[in-house]
Protein backbone atom coordinates (compact mmCIF):
# COMPACT_ATOMS: atom_id res chain seq x y z
CA UNK A 1 0.00 0.00 0.00
CA UNK A 2 1.72 3.40 -0.67
CA UNK A 3 0.63 6.64 0.47
CA UNK A 4 -1.73 8.72 -1.08
CA UNK A 5 0.76 11.77 -0.16
CA UNK A 6 3.29 13.33 -2.03
CA UNK A 7 5.01 14.20 1.23
CA UNK A 8 5.14 13.05 4.99
CA UNK A 9 6.77 15.56 7.30
CA UNK A 10 7.48 14.03 10.92
CA UNK A 11 6.98 15.81 13.59
CA UNK A 12 4.73 18.89 13.76
CA UNK A 13 7.41 21.56 15.53
CA UNK A 14 8.83 24.75 14.19
CA UNK A 15 10.28 23.00 11.60
CA UNK A 16 7.78 20.19 10.87
CA UNK A 17 5.10 22.56 10.93
CA UNK A 18 6.83 25.62 8.44
CA UNK A 19 8.04 22.83 6.28
CA UNK A 20 4.07 21.61 5.56
CA UNK A 21 2.90 25.09 5.06
CA UNK A 22 6.36 25.74 2.48
CA UNK A 23 5.66 22.65 0.32
CA UNK A 24 1.75 22.49 -0.07
CA UNK A 25 2.46 26.24 -1.23
CA UNK A 26 4.68 24.62 -3.70
CA UNK A 27 1.76 22.26 -4.95
CA UNK A 28 2.88 19.39 -3.19
CA UNK A 29 -0.04 17.06 -1.37
CA UNK A 30 1.56 17.09 2.26
CA UNK A 31 0.63 15.53 5.64
CA UNK A 32 2.08 15.54 9.04
CA UNK A 33 2.99 12.84 11.52
CA UNK A 34 3.33 13.55 15.33
CA UNK A 35 3.37 11.51 18.62
CA UNK A 36 2.30 14.17 20.73
CA UNK A 37 -1.92 14.09 21.04
CA UNK A 38 -1.71 17.63 20.76
CA UNK A 39 -0.12 20.63 19.91
CA UNK A 40 -0.01 22.56 23.46
CA UNK A 41 1.77 24.86 25.76
CA UNK A 42 5.13 23.14 25.31
CA UNK A 43 8.69 25.00 25.70
CA UNK A 44 9.97 28.70 26.58
CA UNK A 45 10.87 31.60 24.59
CA UNK A 46 12.04 31.96 21.21
CA UNK A 47 14.69 35.01 19.79
CA UNK A 48 13.44 34.83 15.92
CA UNK A 49 16.01 36.96 13.95
CA UNK A 50 15.11 38.42 11.12
CA UNK A 51 16.72 35.63 9.35
CA UNK A 52 14.06 33.31 10.13
CA UNK A 53 11.42 36.14 10.54
CA UNK A 54 11.55 36.65 6.42
CA UNK A 55 10.56 33.01 6.58
CA UNK A 56 7.63 33.54 8.90
CA UNK A 57 6.15 36.83 6.81
CA UNK A 58 6.60 34.28 3.55
CA UNK A 59 4.47 31.82 4.73
CA UNK A 60 1.97 34.03 6.38
CA UNK A 61 2.57 33.33 9.60
CA UNK A 62 2.38 36.16 12.25
CA UNK A 63 2.38 35.07 15.93
CA UNK A 64 2.03 37.57 18.81
CA UNK A 65 4.98 38.80 19.61
CA UNK A 66 7.47 41.52 21.33
CA UNK A 67 9.56 43.51 19.09
CA UNK A 68 13.03 43.60 20.24
CA UNK A 69 14.67 46.76 20.61
CA UNK A 70 18.52 45.59 21.89
CA UNK A 71 20.40 43.09 22.99
CA UNK A 72 22.11 44.02 26.38
CA UNK A 73 25.37 42.69 27.84
CA UNK A 74 25.10 43.34 31.55
CA UNK A 75 27.78 42.44 33.89
CA UNK A 76 25.87 40.05 36.16
CA UNK A 77 27.63 40.37 39.40
CA UNK A 78 27.89 44.19 39.51
CA UNK A 79 24.71 44.75 37.65
CA UNK A 80 26.72 47.49 35.37
CA UNK A 81 26.03 47.92 31.55
CA UNK A 82 28.94 46.69 29.43
CA UNK A 83 27.57 47.09 26.22
CA UNK A 84 23.90 47.88 24.16
CA UNK A 85 23.57 47.08 21.14
CA UNK A 86 20.34 47.95 19.45
CA UNK A 87 18.74 46.00 17.46
CA UNK A 88 16.78 47.61 13.73
CA UNK A 89 13.55 45.73 12.89
CA UNK A 90 12.64 41.94 12.42
CA UNK A 91 13.97 41.34 15.86
CA UNK A 92 11.08 39.00 17.93
CA UNK A 93 10.77 37.86 21.01
CA UNK A 94 7.75 35.14 20.91
CA UNK A 95 6.84 32.34 23.23
CA UNK A 96 7.08 28.79 21.50
CA UNK A 97 3.47 27.55 22.20
CA UNK A 98 2.06 31.25 20.33
CA UNK A 99 4.64 30.17 17.29
CA UNK A 100 3.54 26.25 17.27
CA UNK A 101 -0.53 27.92 17.50
CA UNK A 102 0.22 30.03 15.37
CA UNK A 103 1.81 27.48 12.32
CA UNK A 104 -0.99 24.55 13.61
CA UNK A 105 -3.50 27.41 12.84
CA UNK A 106 -1.83 28.04 8.75
CA UNK A 107 -2.10 24.45 8.60
CA UNK A 108 -5.34 23.19 9.27
CA UNK A 109 -6.37 26.52 6.96
CA UNK A 110 -4.34 24.87 4.24
CA UNK A 111 -6.16 21.91 4.68
CA UNK A 112 -3.31 19.71 6.14
CA UNK A 113 -3.86 16.19 7.52
CA UNK A 114 -2.17 16.51 11.51
CA UNK A 115 -2.19 13.13 12.42
CA UNK A 116 -1.50 13.10 16.31
CA UNK A 117 -0.94 10.62 18.76
CA UNK A 118 1.11 9.05 15.94
CA UNK A 119 3.86 7.26 18.67
CA UNK A 120 6.76 5.91 15.66
CA UNK A 121 8.55 2.76 16.67
CA UNK A 122 11.02 3.35 13.76
CA UNK A 123 11.59 4.91 10.05
CA UNK A 124 12.18 2.02 7.57
CA UNK A 125 12.21 2.60 3.56
CA UNK A 126 9.44 3.83 2.37
CA UNK A 127 7.03 3.51 5.60
CA UNK A 128 7.01 4.43 9.35
CA UNK A 129 6.62 1.55 12.30
CA UNK A 130 4.12 2.33 14.79
CA UNK A 131 4.44 0.91 18.53
CA UNK A 132 2.71 -1.95 18.01
CA UNK A 133 4.08 -3.27 14.95
CA UNK A 134 1.51 -0.76 12.12
CA UNK A 135 2.77 0.71 9.66
CA UNK A 136 2.61 3.68 7.74
CA UNK A 137 3.81 4.24 3.82
CA UNK A 138 5.22 6.96 2.61
CA UNK A 139 6.23 8.65 -0.47
CA UNK A 140 9.23 11.16 0.64
CA UNK A 141 9.40 11.36 4.04
CA UNK A 142 10.84 14.84 5.75
CA UNK A 143 12.28 14.25 9.43
CA UNK A 144 11.56 17.17 11.99
CA UNK A 145 11.39 14.68 15.10
CA UNK A 146 14.50 16.04 16.98
CA UNK A 147 18.18 15.21 17.53
CA UNK A 148 16.76 11.82 19.04
CA UNK A 149 13.92 11.16 16.49
CA UNK A 150 13.26 8.42 14.69
CA UNK A 151 14.13 10.03 11.38
CA UNK A 152 17.97 10.54 12.60
CA UNK A 153 18.45 7.67 13.66
CA UNK A 154 17.59 6.01 10.22
CA UNK A 155 18.92 8.84 7.92
CA UNK A 156 22.66 8.76 10.43
CA UNK A 157 22.46 5.46 12.48
CA UNK A 158 25.59 5.59 13.77
CA UNK A 159 25.51 9.87 15.03
CA UNK A 160 21.93 9.25 16.00
CA UNK A 161 23.15 6.46 18.38
CA UNK A 162 24.70 9.16 20.58
CA UNK A 163 28.63 8.49 19.60
CA UNK A 164 28.86 11.73 18.49
CA UNK A 165 27.35 13.77 21.35
CA UNK A 166 29.37 15.45 23.84
CA UNK A 167 28.26 17.06 27.27
CA UNK A 168 29.54 20.82 26.45
CA UNK A 169 30.16 21.12 30.77
CA UNK A 170 27.05 22.93 30.75
CA UNK A 171 23.63 22.82 32.38
CA UNK A 172 20.82 25.05 31.57
CA UNK A 173 17.60 26.05 33.25
CA UNK A 174 14.31 28.07 31.95
CA UNK A 175 11.50 29.14 33.88
CA UNK A 176 9.01 31.96 32.89
CA UNK A 177 8.17 34.26 35.57
CA UNK A 178 4.99 37.35 35.25
CA UNK A 179 6.28 40.77 35.31
CA UNK A 180 4.65 43.90 35.24
CA UNK A 181 6.82 45.44 32.74
CA UNK A 182 10.06 43.84 31.06
CA UNK A 183 11.77 46.14 28.44
CA UNK A 184 11.48 45.74 25.20
CA UNK A 185 15.23 44.16 24.71
CA UNK A 186 17.58 40.86 25.42
CA UNK A 187 19.59 41.19 28.00
CA UNK A 188 22.88 38.78 28.60
CA UNK A 189 23.69 38.99 32.56
CA UNK A 190 27.39 37.31 32.61
CA UNK A 191 29.74 36.15 35.30
CA UNK A 192 32.39 33.80 36.04
CA UNK A 193 31.30 30.51 34.83
CA UNK A 194 27.79 30.76 34.48
CA UNK A 195 25.29 33.64 32.83
CA UNK A 196 21.60 34.31 32.23
CA UNK A 197 19.37 35.45 29.45
CA UNK A 198 16.40 37.27 30.06
CA UNK A 199 13.83 38.85 27.54
CA UNK A 200 10.05 39.47 27.65
CA UNK A 201 6.69 37.83 26.23
CA UNK A 202 3.75 38.34 25.52
CA UNK A 203 2.94 41.96 25.48
CA UNK A 204 5.77 42.32 28.46
CA UNK A 205 3.81 40.40 30.98
CA UNK A 206 6.29 37.53 31.12
CA UNK A 207 9.65 37.00 31.77
CA UNK A 208 11.87 34.13 29.79
CA UNK A 209 14.99 32.96 31.61
CA UNK A 210 17.36 30.81 30.07
CA UNK A 211 20.21 30.22 33.14
CA UNK A 212 23.07 28.23 32.19
CA UNK A 213 26.38 27.46 34.74
CA UNK A 214 29.68 25.33 33.63
CA UNK A 215 29.78 21.82 35.41
CA UNK A 216 31.64 18.89 35.67
CA UNK A 217 28.98 16.38 36.27
CA UNK A 218 26.89 15.79 33.57
CA UNK A 219 22.79 16.14 33.34
CA UNK A 220 20.35 14.60 30.99
CA UNK A 221 19.37 16.47 28.17
CA UNK A 222 15.85 17.54 27.56
CA UNK A 223 13.09 20.15 28.53
CA UNK A 224 11.22 17.52 30.92
CA UNK A 225 12.99 17.34 34.26
CA UNK A 226 11.96 19.61 36.62
CA UNK A 227 14.11 20.86 39.44
CA UNK A 228 14.05 22.70 42.86
CA UNK A 229 14.13 26.36 42.29
CA UNK A 230 16.54 26.47 45.14
CA UNK A 231 18.61 25.11 42.96
CA UNK A 232 18.86 28.08 40.48
CA UNK A 233 19.19 30.53 42.96
CA UNK A 234 22.08 28.93 44.52
CA UNK A 235 24.25 29.40 41.50
CA UNK A 236 23.39 32.68 40.82
CA UNK A 237 23.72 34.17 44.57
CA UNK A 238 26.58 36.11 43.59
CA UNK A 239 24.67 38.00 41.04
CA UNK A 240 23.39 41.81 41.71
CA UNK A 241 20.42 42.49 43.64
CA UNK A 242 17.89 42.55 40.98
CA UNK A 243 18.59 39.71 39.39
CA UNK A 244 18.50 37.35 43.04
CA UNK A 245 14.99 39.31 43.79
CA UNK A 246 13.73 38.27 39.93
CA UNK A 247 14.84 34.37 41.20
CA UNK A 248 12.81 34.69 43.87
CA UNK A 249 9.64 34.46 41.80
CA UNK A 250 10.72 31.18 40.08
CA UNK A 251 7.90 28.68 41.31
CA UNK A 252 9.01 26.29 38.90
CA UNK A 253 12.07 25.28 37.03
CA UNK A 254 13.19 22.91 34.25
CA UNK A 255 16.90 21.59 33.71
CA UNK A 256 18.68 19.95 30.82
CA UNK A 257 22.37 19.45 29.67
CA UNK A 258 23.85 21.20 26.95
CA UNK A 259 24.84 18.12 24.69
CA UNK A 260 26.92 19.13 21.61
CA UNK A 261 25.72 16.80 18.67
CA UNK A 262 26.95 18.41 15.91
CA UNK A 263 25.61 18.46 12.34
CA UNK A 264 24.85 14.81 10.75
CA UNK A 265 27.38 13.62 8.45
CA UNK A 266 24.66 13.40 5.46
CA UNK A 267 21.22 14.16 5.71
CA UNK A 268 19.36 12.29 3.38
CA UNK A 269 19.05 8.82 3.09
CA UNK A 270 17.46 7.71 -0.33
CA UNK A 271 13.98 9.45 0.21
CA UNK A 272 14.38 11.04 4.08
CA UNK A 273 15.32 14.08 4.60
CA UNK A 274 16.24 15.40 7.99
CA UNK A 275 15.73 19.25 8.64
CA UNK A 276 15.87 20.87 11.74
CA UNK A 277 16.95 19.79 14.96
CA UNK A 278 16.85 16.34 13.58
CA UNK A 279 19.80 17.35 11.54
CA UNK A 280 21.99 20.40 13.54
CA UNK A 281 21.27 20.49 16.63
CA UNK A 282 22.34 23.76 17.98
CA UNK A 283 23.61 25.31 21.05
CA UNK A 284 21.50 27.87 22.46
CA UNK A 285 24.66 30.95 22.84
CA UNK A 286 22.96 32.74 19.58
CA UNK A 287 19.23 31.97 19.46
CA UNK A 288 19.00 30.65 15.94
CA UNK A 289 17.92 27.11 16.30
CA UNK A 290 14.12 28.25 15.56
CA UNK A 291 15.61 30.28 12.68
CA UNK A 292 18.00 28.15 10.92
CA UNK A 293 14.48 25.45 11.42
CA UNK A 294 12.68 28.11 9.58
CA UNK A 295 15.04 28.13 6.75
CA UNK A 296 15.71 24.86 6.50
CA UNK A 297 11.74 24.29 6.01
CA UNK A 298 11.52 26.58 3.08
CA UNK A 299 14.81 25.89 1.66
CA UNK A 300 14.36 22.32 1.43
CA UNK A 301 10.73 22.75 0.19
CA UNK A 302 12.04 24.67 -2.89
CA UNK A 303 15.14 21.97 -3.48
CA UNK A 304 13.36 18.98 -2.82
CA UNK A 305 13.97 17.70 -6.61
CA UNK A 306 17.51 17.42 -5.62
CA UNK A 307 18.17 16.73 -1.61
CA UNK A 308 21.67 16.28 -2.31
CA UNK A 309 21.84 19.74 -3.93
CA UNK A 310 20.06 21.55 -1.26
CA UNK A 311 22.19 20.12 1.76
CA UNK A 312 25.42 21.15 -0.14
CA UNK A 313 24.21 24.63 -0.58
CA UNK A 314 22.87 24.65 3.32
CA UNK A 315 25.14 22.72 4.92
CA UNK A 316 28.40 25.90 4.78
CA UNK A 317 26.02 28.16 6.71
CA UNK A 318 24.36 25.93 9.08
CA UNK A 319 27.99 24.84 9.98
CA UNK A 320 29.36 28.67 10.23
CA UNK A 321 25.68 29.27 12.18
CA UNK A 322 26.80 26.42 14.82
CA UNK A 323 30.20 27.23 15.18
CA UNK A 324 29.65 30.89 16.33
CA UNK A 325 27.10 29.61 18.78
CA UNK A 326 29.40 26.99 20.30
CA UNK A 327 32.12 30.20 20.86
CA UNK A 328 29.49 32.85 22.34
CA UNK A 329 29.03 30.71 25.47
CA UNK A 330 33.06 30.96 26.60
CA UNK A 331 32.68 34.95 25.97
CA UNK A 332 29.94 34.90 28.44
CA UNK A 333 31.67 33.08 31.38
CA UNK A 334 35.28 35.63 31.68
CA UNK A 335 36.57 35.33 35.62
CA UNK A 336 39.39 37.76 36.62
CA UNK A 337 41.76 40.04 34.80
CA UNK A 338 40.18 38.40 31.21
CA UNK A 339 36.76 39.66 32.23
CA UNK A 340 37.87 43.27 33.11
CA UNK A 341 40.16 43.62 30.04
CA UNK A 342 36.79 42.13 27.59
CA UNK A 343 34.25 44.37 29.48
CA UNK A 344 36.13 47.43 29.43
CA UNK A 345 37.02 47.05 25.69
CA UNK A 346 33.10 46.84 25.03
CA UNK A 347 32.36 49.43 27.25
CA UNK A 348 34.72 51.57 25.00
CA UNK A 349 32.91 50.07 21.85
CA UNK A 350 29.36 50.89 23.60
CA UNK A 351 30.50 54.41 24.31
CA UNK A 352 32.15 55.55 20.40
CA UNK A 353 29.89 52.78 18.23
CA UNK A 354 27.50 50.16 19.50
CA UNK A 355 26.33 48.64 16.22
CA UNK A 356 30.15 47.53 15.45
CA UNK A 357 29.45 44.20 17.52
CA UNK A 358 26.02 43.37 16.00
CA UNK A 359 27.64 44.11 12.63
CA UNK A 360 29.74 41.05 12.90
CA UNK A 361 26.34 39.17 12.05
CA UNK A 362 25.07 40.45 9.46
CA UNK A 363 26.22 36.90 7.07
CA UNK A 364 23.42 35.52 10.14
CA UNK A 365 20.73 37.94 10.39
CA UNK A 366 20.54 40.00 6.69
CA UNK A 367 20.17 36.68 4.98
CA UNK A 368 17.06 35.97 2.77
CA UNK A 369 15.88 31.96 2.50
CA UNK A 370 13.28 32.94 0.49
CA UNK A 371 15.61 33.86 -2.08
CA UNK A 372 17.03 30.43 -2.56
CA UNK A 373 18.49 27.23 -1.12
CA UNK A 374 21.65 28.41 1.06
Amino acid sequence: MNSRFDITILGAGIAGLACALACARRGFSVEVVEQAPALGEVGAGLQIAPNGGRVLDALGVAPRAVASEAVHLIDGVSGRSVLRMPLGSGFRLMHRADLIEALGKAVAAAGIPLHLGQQIKMVADGYLVLDGGAQRPFKRLIGADGARGAARRFVAPDHAAGQAARFTGQVAWRAIVPVEDAPSEAQVHMGPGRHMVLYPLRDGRLLNIVAVEERADWTAEGWSQQDDPAHLRAAFAGYAAPIRALLEKVKSVHIWGLMDHGATPVWTRGVVTLIGDAAHPTLPFLAQGANLALEDAWTLAAGLGDAAAWEAARRPRVTRALAAAKGNASNYHLAGARKMAAHGVLRMVNAVRPEVMLGRYKWLYEHDATQGLG
